[in-house]
């Protein structure tokens, strides 16, 4: 299986996770707004403080962004590319977002793909700090109760990266159990989380949100992305039992790798490693 050499040493543990209570919900945008205080609302408003969130057609403007890229000083495996700050209103295809704490602030981690307003077709990680609401949109969400995606330090990728702690309850709702997972990097996607339920006695989940980046991509169409550094969401995904009383992950994905190019598809089980991160909420079904 491909690997790319990380400057730190991997951790032991390979899944950083934390079981919780969740529920999901859907809420809308408000025009105006950063994207980082609308999606924290509407959270808020349902007793949640952290989860994540899927949107399809979305309208963002003021928006900035970057592209995975080369590390232009090897301390990083991959990097991003300067800051895109395309002008009018960008016109998303689809968006999944984490949302947690940094610095002892909100914040989130935000990938998606978009047609900007001059018709270029582009996608990377949407920058909290910097992205508008410009016209109102519904989002779907799935709250946790009883975790935190917060970032840290990971001495293995040299990146201050969300991961999944535990957190005081904060009373929200519930109606699922729920694991949030952070899958460190050079593992198989799919065979990783198959793996963790198994060991936690999940037969069947769904997976909500999905933010994170692999090693290229080979699917399942047959298309393959060569570039290595990529930037992922899951579009859709599940773990079912398996035609041979195992279980299986299917894991319907779309990136952008470092050269522009844009893939969608189903991820091939066994061949796609992880390159950063993938952080996600598994919602147990049974």
């Amino acid at each position: 299986m491909r690997s790319i050499k990380q400057p730190g040493a991997p951790v032991a543990e390979r899944i950083q996770w934390v079981e919780a209570r969740g529920r999901a919900f859907s809420f809308g945008l408000e025009a105006g707004l950063p994207l980082l205080e609308a999606a924290r609302r509407g959270f808020a408003a349902e007793g949640f403080a952290s989860g994540v969130l899927n949107f399809g057609s979305a309208a963002l403007g003021p928006f900035a962004y970057v592209m995975p890229a080369l590390s232009k000083t090897g301390e990083n495996a991959a990097f991003y590319s300067d800051t895109f700050r395309p002008s009018g209103v960008t016109r998303t295809k689809l968006g999944r977002m984490t949302l947690g704490m940094r610095d002892g602030a909100p914040f989130f981690h935000c990938h998606g793909l978009w047609t900007e307003a001059d018709g270029k077709a582009s996608g990377g990680h949407m920058l909290p700090d910097e992205t508008v609401v410009a016209e109102p949109f519904e989002v779907e969400a799935f709250g946790i109760d009883g975790a935190m995606f917060t970032a840290e330090p990971d001495p293995e990728t040299n990146f201050k990266l969300f991961g999944p702690v535990p957190a005081a309850s904060t009373g929200a709702r519930t109606t699922s159990r729920a694991f949030a997972l952070r899958l460190r990097p050079n593992q198989d996607f799919a065979g990783c989380l198959e793996a963790f339920c198994r060991a936690h006695g999940i037969a069947r989940a769904k997976i909500h949100g999905g933010v994170g980046s692999t090693i290229g991509a080979r699917f399942t169409h047959g298309g393959v992305t060569e570039p290595f550094a990529t930037e992922l969401a899951i579009t859709a995904g599940a773990i079912a039992p398996g035609p041979s009383d195992g279980l299986e992950a299917t894991l319907d994905v779309a990136l952008i790798d470092y050269t522009g190019g844009i893939a969608e598809g189903r991820l091939v089980r066994g061949d796609n490693p992880v390159l950063m991160t993938m952080e996600l909420v598994l919602e147990v079904l049974g």
